[in-house]
């Protein structure tokens, strides 16, 4: 290979620096005429499509990359970048070996390609190529956290987390292995240890973006949201193209202060240096969507949406943010996107909802099915397909959401040590007080307004009653179980006659509040239990603060209402389907309503 000359090194270094800067458009310009001195420069035109990808020119990215490819078809570096760009649009039979050929030499591919394997519900594939490079802990951050992911689909998590540990403390010195520890603690929901050994890691010296996210992630689990604000910073610092650590920013920004201004802030700085970023760009509209302002995250992405080489993901996105108030609106982002990505679930399931929207019931079945065959266990796709069936008046739709039989309210008993119910609440109140924000705002995504919900996994609490508590659910769960094993194909199939918990967290909300229409899409079996209660007249026709069930979130054509009630009381636990769609009505009372709540899964 001939030694570049000193005029390529300094063009070189310029570009590198205007890259760096964010300054595509200087860099673009430069690379043009670089190229058009020497077109065979592959490197060359492998950025000069960069440029035009970050400028918004996707047709033509793709044209100077299949350029470069023809020039040198072995280029790891070329073969990872049309790969990836082709995935983005939707081509995945020419990506797939594109990526997997480029994969062998440059993590970068590995990492794109497993992201997709897990995406896609391919979680074999990523394991298989990601074992032989992650078992040792040794791989980049990125990778592990998708190593880990994919071990979590498969049921091998805990496999996982002993032989890391194992190393570990072989390997005490070794910081690569901490931190893949402390990865796949976070994973295996135990945030307490994975902030530890996250934060001792990066006191010696081992600091990289997936490092400070995982640290932020385990510290806003336990609680301290000051440190995992200050972590978040520091993880943008050194990536700010990062659209996850962007999205735990601004949800823990509007938890403390409800303002989606100040939630936005770091992603508006981001996008005035990156402007054309997809993943940015739908950061942002997802924040603001969660905040209540669906038509400012559809104003953010419609101009981007509309352009014919839109990704997928951009699509789905725009339309997510149109379907909350025009399904009409967002029916054709959905159609181009399953088009684009016929196996993409998100595209598919967007396009459902669009169809109930516009109220073409008959044409979302087939897709209802199509998305059960994918993910059977997918709750929001059940529920997509009880509203289909109700819309178009199947029985099947009543032998699924037979409120009366499969809602089943139950009265805990006090646990020992305590005496009865009144003296085990009242321990119970004071250990929940501690872990909800008296001055929060409810969570970003969640379904709660007017209140505060807890960050910790409750199932996994060392406090005496809260632990009491999930003792005292074995009895009535294990008796929800035995109910429903003549229960409707999505209960029944799964029962094998055991549990564990899949989340629980704590609830409060205060006048005026409630809980919008949702399913738990990741349970099996959901639940209310209530610890205290506001004094609402009991008035059957306002069921002010009481559980309904029936209707759903989503626009529908003809509109869908509640179709079953359940009327709280102290003490009370209900379980039911996680498919079924379930809020509360909005209350007026000086006292609080205060919850637990749980998912349960199938034992493996």
């Amino acid at each position: 290979m001939a030694t570049p000359s000193p005029a390529l090194i300094d063009a070189m270094r310029s570009i590198d620096a205007a890259l760096k800067a964010g300054e595509f458009l200087a860099a673009h310009d430069q690379l043009a005429a670089l190229v058009e001195e020497q077109p065979g420069f592959v490197e060359a035109l492998r950025l000069y499509a960069g440029t035009k990808q970050a400028l918004g020119d996707i047709d033509g990215a793709e044209r100077i990359l299949r350029k470069a490819f023809d020039f040198d078809p072995n280029w790891a570096p070329t073969l990872a970048a049309l790969g990836e760009l082709l995935l983005s649009r939707g081509n995945v039979a020419e990506a797939e070996p594109l990526l997997r050929r480029a994969a062998q030499r440059l993590p970068r591919a590995a990492l794109v390609l497993a992201r997709h394997y897990n995406d896609t519900q391919r979680a074999g594939d990523a394991f298989t190529l990601l074992a032989p490079s992650s078992a040792g802990g040794k791989a980049d951050a990125d990778l592990i956290v998708q190593y880990v992911a994919a071990a979590a689909a498969l049921g091998r998590l805990a496999e996982v987390v002993a032989s890391l540990g194992q190393l570990s403390q072989a390997k005490p010195d070794d910081l690569g292995i901490a931190q893949s520890y402390a990865i796949t603690l976070d994973a295996a929901n135990r945030p307490a240890d994975s902030e530890h050994i996250a934060t001792q890691t990066i006191a010696r010296g081992h600091r990289n973006a997936v490092l400070y996210q995982i640290q932020a992630r385990s510290l806003v689990a336990v609680g301290e949201f000051d440190r995992a604000e200050t972590a978040l910073r520091e993880c943008l610092r050194l990536d700010p193209l990062r659209s996850e650590a962007h999205d735990h920013l601004a949800r823990l920004v509007w938890m403390r202060t409800g303002d989606a201004a100040q939630a936005t802030s770091a992603l508006d700085d981001a996008l005035r240096t990156f402007a054309a970023d997809p993943a940015l760009r739908a950061a942002k509209a997802a924040i603001l969507q969660g905040a209540g302002d669906a038509r400012g995250a559809y104003a953010c992405l419609v101009e981007q949406a509309g352009h014919p080489q839109a990704s997928p993901a951009l699509l789905v996105r725009a339309g997510l943010a149109a379907l909350d108030f025009d399904p009409a609106l967002s029916l054709p982002f959905a159609e181009r996107a399953v088009r684009a990505m016929p196996a993409n679930t998100a595209a598919r399931s967007l396009l459902v909802a669009a169809l109930l929207g516009i109220g073409d019931a008959q044409a979302a079945l087939p897709h209802c099915e199509t998305l059960r065959t994918a993910a059977p266990d997918d709750q929001y796709f059940i529920a997509l397909q009880t509203m289909a069936w109700r819309l178009l008046d199947n029985p099947r739709h009543r032998e699924y959401c037979d409120y009366a039989r499969w809602v089943l309210p139950q009265r805990l008993e006090a646990p020992a040590p305590w005496p009865d119910l009144a003296n085990f609440f009242a321990d119970l109140e004071r250990s929940l007080d501690r872990l909800h924000n008296p001055h929060g705002h409810p969570l970003l995504f969640q379904s709660l307004r007017h209140g505060t919900e807890t960050t910790a996994d409750l199932s996994r609490s060392d406090d005496p009653a809260i632990r009491a508590l999930f003792a005292a659910f074995d009895a009535p769960i294990r008796r929800y179980l035995e109910h429903i094993r003549n229960g409707p194909e999505p209960l029944r199939r799964r029962d094998n006659g055991s549990y564990r918990y899949n989340g629980s967290w704590s609830v409060r909300l205060r006048s005026s509040g409630f809980h919008t229409n949702h399913v738990h899409p990741r349970g099996w079996i959901s639940s209310a239990c209530y610890i205290e209660l506001p004094d609402v007249a009991a008035d059957a026709h306002q069921n002010a603060g009481c559980l309904t069930f029936g209707r759903p979130s989503l626009i529908t054509t003809p509109a869908l209402q509640a179709e079953h009630v359940v009327r709280p009381e102290v003490g009370m636990l209900v379980l039911f389907p996680s498919y079924f769609w379930h809020g509360t009505v909005p209350f007026a009372s000086e006292r609080t309503r205060l919850t637990v709540a749980f998912d349960v899964v199938p034992e493996r």
